[in-house]
């Protein structure tokens, strides 16, 4: 295995510019996915890695060497693809030993090969089956098989999951994890999935606009993200965003909410509260909906609390839990509740809000306080 470094790589269309100077430093073993909504360059900048696309600007290094003006063929790396790109004509077997066939590898070697990736994945009753014959998930299997045949120093992945259904993600989700918890190869894959993105990541880096945004470990992304871009795009149901002001509040720092004629005032509490500065700035609160439930007399004392009043829309039940729509001023917020614990439509319920793990953003810039 080897790290990888992507050192102010630009990549430009003509005049348009879809790459602006991304840095990435990812160590020896890590698995890193390239995360962000579609056209953000995250594929492009995995092509670039791959030799796939030329760079415009920048420098990328596999380890010790640059490999700007390296071929693909001589990065050692593989790639798995979105499509699976298998040769329908060819066997599974014939499929995974193409590579090897091409560069003349010995038949007894590439037989020893194949039996080994096809354990790994446990595809040995399919090798004599052709792609016609396969699921999408036993597909997406060989086309990892073949890209594990080559035991390279570095693994691409290019949102191999997004054609398969959603209960065949997750299984395969899953392998693909055991896969790396087994190899320990340094990883990149490429997903707009931010499920799949904090489930699979030793780290994270978001994208958008051609732009990193933030490279962090997952808990932190998902905690402490850098801006609203990122708040809003990682997590499902989305962080909620109401605009307010700070304020003084019991001789501390606090913000103000508008709620319907009266405000909302809510004191800080942790490092986003060290953080405020002086009263009359105006901000966003971010609060995720987990942080958001109904208020309970017994948790009075807990000084990182701040209370909400807000009339539900929308009840949604999913099974496990159940999403609340509630109205706060001119915002929609959405909690989580225990189906037991879930209100009617119509029901004016007081929130209880957990300040202590609660986001607060720059209105001006959209970056975290």
């Amino acid at each position: 295995m080897a790290s990888l470094s992507v050192r102010n790589v630009s990549k430009s269309f003509g005049a348009v510019e879809v790459l602006k100077g991304i840095d990435l430093e990812v160590a020896a073993g890590e698995f890193v996915v390239l995360v962000g909504p579609s056209g953000c360059g995250k594929s492009t900048l995995l092509a670039m890695i791959a030799g796939l696309e030329p760079i415009t600007a920048g420098e990328i290094a596999i380890g010790d060497r640059i490999v700007n003006n390296v071929a693909p063929k001589d990065r050692d790396i593989a790639m798995v693809f979105q499509s699976y790109a298998l040769y329908p004509t060819m066997t599974v077997r014939q499929n995974i030993t193409f590579g090897m066939e091409s560069r003349g590898v010995p038949k007894a070697v590439q037989n020893v090969a194949v039996e080994r990736v096809s354990n790994l994945l446990h595809i040995e009753m399919l090798l004599h089956r052709k792609p016609s014959q396969l699921s999408g998930g036993q597909r997406q299997r060989v086309a990892m098989g073949r890209a594990l045949v080559r035991d390279p120093v570095l693994f691409l992945f290019d949102e191999p999951l997004s054609n398969l259904d959603a209960k065949l993600r997750v299984e395969m989700r899953t392998e693909i994890k055991k896969l790396y918890q087994r190899l320990d190869k340094t990883t990149v894959y490429v997903t707009h999935d931010q499920v799949e993105a904090m489930t699979l990541a030793s780290r994270i880096a978001v994208m958008h606009q051609g732009q990193l945004q933030q490279f962090a470990e997952p808990r932190v992304v998902y905690e402490r993200p850098a801006n609203m871009f990122v708040a809003g795009f990682m997590g499902s149901p989305a962080m909620n965003f109401l605009p307010a002001e700070t304020v003084s509040a019991e001789g501390g720092p606090g913000i103000s909410v508008a709620n319907g004629a009266e405000a909302a005032v809510l004191k800080m509490t942790g490092g986003s509260a060290d953080r405020l500065g002086q009263p009359g700035r105006q901000v966003v609160l971010g609060i995720r909906p987990e942080n958001v439930t109904r208020y309970d007399p017994e948790r009075r004392g807990r000084r990182e609390l701040g209370l909400l009043e807000a009339p539900v829309e929308v009840v949604e039940p999913t099974g496990a839990e159940t999403m609340v729509v509630l109205r706060v001023g001119e915002k929609e917020v959405i909690a989580r509740f225990e189906p037991d614990d879930a209100p009617r439509v119509g029901e004016r319920v007081t929130l209880a809000v957990d300040l202590a793990k609660a986001c607060v953003f720059d209105l001006a810039t959209e970056r975290l306080i």
